[in-house]
């Protein structure tokens, strides 16, 4: 578990970086242009690291499956090599689709003096200000929703289904408390992931200037990486005791 938090915990860091840093110095600069050098850029590395943080939400999914359904079999299923494989195979996927998109999005031509709703140049509001035909973006934009966020998350609530139907053959309340409690983390991070980003690219995605797409880019570019650490770190004895002697 710590090692795919250890590697979720870098993505977010990486992931906020992309965009961020950029905002931070148009805020400071009064100056919000970017080159499209730059803006080709930030989107490759968006998805790049926006991919990777799905997938590894899918192999931590996967993690706490066999932890509850597989408890005894978990040391030999998720052994170390096995768990590199899922975390390179994580890679491999994100650098994939990160190079397709920045691919399809070389191929478009632009007019002068675009202005981005959102804060950076996302993908599918980039889309819409091309002057050349977008059915081919389009078409690749929403057959990598469907992979990555339809099939993944159904993925994510068939192992939550199984799990939650291994709790409830438990007899003691000590333990399906204990076992919700360790769940509870990662569900709440998947639900302010994918809740926010598929609005995005779902029932935003056709609304041009939408002040709604601004907010939800944040709350899964900003907030959702914030979050994180303490949605995680308050689940550990040791970082609430530390934070009970602090206060006192």
């Amino acid at each position: 578990m710590y090692f795919f938090l250890s590697n979720l915990s870098f993505a977010d860091i990486c992931f906020t970086s992309t965009t961020v840093p950029k905002m931070l110095m148009n805020i400071q600069m009064q100056n919000k242009a970017i080159s499209y050098e730059e803006c080709i850029t930030q989107m490759y590395f968006f998805v790049l690291f926006g991919g990777l943080d799905n997938f590894l939400l899918i192999v931590m999914a996967y993690d706490r499956f066999v932890a509850i359904c597989h408890p005894l079999h978990y040391m030999v299923i998720m052994n170390p090599r096995f768990c590199g494989l899922l975390l390179l195979a994580s890679w491999v996927l994100s650098l994939l689709g990160s190079l397709l998109n920045g691919l399809m999005g070389l191929r478009l031509s632009f007019c002068t003096e675009l202005e981005i709703y959102p804060f950076f140049c996302e993908f599918n509001q980039v889309v819409q200000l091309a002057c050349s035909d977008t059915f081919l973006n389009d078409l690749v934009m929403y057959l990598a929703i469907g992979l990555l966020g339809g099939i993944s998350l159904s993925g994510i609530i068939m192992s939550y289904m199984k799990m939650v139907s291994s709790v409830l053959k438990i007899a003691s309340a000590g333990g399906k408390y204990k076992v919700f409690s360790t769940c509870g983390s990662h569900f709440s991070v998947v639900s302010l992931f994918y809740g926010t980003a598929l609005g995005v690219y779902l029932s935003l995605a056709a609304i041009k200037n939408s002040r709604a797409t601004g907010v939800a880019s944040v709350m899964y570019t900003v907030a959702k990486p914030m979050l994180n650490p303490f949605i995680y770190s308050l689940r550990n004895k040791d970082i609430k005791q530390a934070l009970r002697k602090l206060f006192s």
